[in-house]
């Protein structure tokens, strides 16, 4: 599928183009993205990218092979949970969720297709995915089918994560929920701020250990916006221990920042429901004794 950027759409967002001249559904714009089978001018594209006229936008079929060809990458994933075509990864952090041009080699995508033995065929079908710089579980399907019956559970009751995040300040309480609107930094490609004409966002957080002006923070999320628990911190004044992008850069976490998704709820296909939980990593622990 191709279409060509008119005069009107000059200046808008690969996304809202997708939307509103292609017609796609968020969801399937995701998975479309998670996949990679979004270009723009033949290049691999992301939503968030300026189009201009005359851009041609290309949607590969699913089918496709994706933009960027998996390459086998020798790193261990522990796996949390399998059953049926879906798989619980433990990310470590820094890790990129998916290849792309920063990480063509060094991805979750790759250290999969290696231990899975670099299966014919492979494509990786995240259902959700984590920061870079964000530990933790994660749900990843083996099959096109697979990733659609999970992603249609996310963000509802039945697909539950809650995050554990070490904050550098402390909150206004010992539990709350943080309920401001998230949208695009003015003249920004990836930071959000909280703004009035932003999407909805909710989450909700306890306090679970202080330790002088860091925070232990029990997280969940309503809602599933970009970087939502990095913007929402920030805005109430105690950002994630690290985050270079909201806070302060820490050199006690290289590369990443204090940020862990400890807990995962999920359905299987016979209807059972799964919980699962990653400890919060060394690294992490380590700042709420110093």
């Amino acid at each position: 599928m191709q279409y060509t950027v008119t005069s009107a759409e000059d200046g808008q967002r690969l996304g809202t183009v997708l939307r509103s001249a292609l017609q796609l559904s968020s969801s399937a714009i995701r998975r479309a993205k998670w996949n990679g089978r979004i270009l723009l001018n033949g290049e691999p594209a992301r939503t968030m990218d300026p189009v201009a006229a005359g851009d041609v936008v290309s949607l590969l079929p699913e089918t496709a092979a994706p933009a960027f060809l998996p390459r086998p990458y020798a790193l261990e994933i522990p796996i949390a949970w399998r059953g049926g075509d879906l798989l619980i990864v433990d990310k470590p952090a820094p890790l990129a969720s998916q290849s792309g041009k920063n990480h063509p080699d060094d991805s979750l995508e790759n250290a999969l297709y290696w231990q899975l033995g670099c299966p014919e065929g492979f494509v990786y079908r995240p259902v959700n995915r984590l920061d870079k710089g964000t530990s933790g579980l994660m749900a990843v399907a083996l099959t096109g089918e697979e990733q659609a019956r999970m992603q249609r559970h996310l963000h509802t009751d039945l697909f539950r994560r809650v995050y554990l995040a070490v904050t550098d300040g402390l909150p206004p309480a010992e539990e709350g929920v943080i309920d401001f609107p998230i949208g695009k930094a003015d003249g920004a490609t990836i930071r959000r701020e909280c703004r009035r004409d932003g999407k909805p966002c909710l989450t909700r957080y306890r306090v679970e250990q202080v330790r002088g002006d860091r925070a232990l923070l029990r997280l969940e999320l309503e809602t599933g916006r970009t970087h939502q628990i990095r913007v929402h911190l920030s805005a109430l004044g105690c950002p994630v221990f690290g985050d270079f992008l909201y806070g302060t850069e820490s050199p006690d976490l290289p590369g990443r920042f204090a940020l862990h998704s400890a807990e995962i709820t999920f359905p299987t296909l016979n209807g059972e429901s799964v919980h699962l939980s990653s400890p919060l990593p060394e690294t992490l622990a380590a700042l709420m004794r110093s």
